[in-house]
């Protein structure tokens, strides 16, 4: 009995599943495909900027979002990132669940995504126990401006920033 018929066509869905679709809106208007400004902080005041893209979809019959995260390397600089993060809404919480992967620099993360004010804010910790939160703020349908920050001391240093556009296809 064959159900799908491939892996791709098992991933993926068109749209939120019908008992998730109200509180798919926190991630929702991301789905599609986007360009970026990268700019990484590597030590205060040493900023290497890239370019990338990033591509959301619904998968797992609408009940989940996954994204590709991805920016070249330059060469024999930085290695390429690429990673995934899957979200998956817990109604018991109200809060969304977060795994980012990235299989080239071996980092590996879990965060809960809530909305605070007109942002989206996920905190967590990385595979080595530092505490991170990532920011979605000035959010417009076609734009928006990620934060990456590690917690130090009683304070916030950011690691790397995303400036996204909608990709117009």
């Amino acid at each position: 009995m064959t159900i799908f018929g491939s892996f791709p066509a098992a991933l993926h869905a068109d749209a939120p599943a019908p008992d998730h679709a109200g509180n798919a809106n926190l991630y929702g208007w991301l789905i599609g495909s986007w360009e970026m400004d990268a700019a990484r902080h590597l030590a205060p005041g040493n900023i290497r900027k890239s370019r990338g893209e990033i591509h959301f979809g619904w998968i797992l019959g609408g009940r989940a979002i996954q994204d590709v995260w991805y920016i070249p390397g330059e060469q024999g600089q930085t290695p390429p990132l690429c990673g995934t993060t899957l979200r998956v809404y817990d109604p018991g919480l109200d809060a969304w669940h977060i795994i980012w992967v990235d299989p080239i620099g071996q980092r590996h993360l879990l965060q809960l995504g809530k909305a605070v004010g007109k942002n989206i804010v996920q905190e967590g910790t990385d595979s080595s126990g530092t505490i991170l939160r990532w920011r979605f703020t000035e959010i417009t349908p076609d734009s928006f401006h990620w934060i990456g920050e590690r917690r130090d001391g009683d304070g916030w240093t950011p690691q790397v920033e995303f400036f996204a556009r909608r990709r117009q296809e």
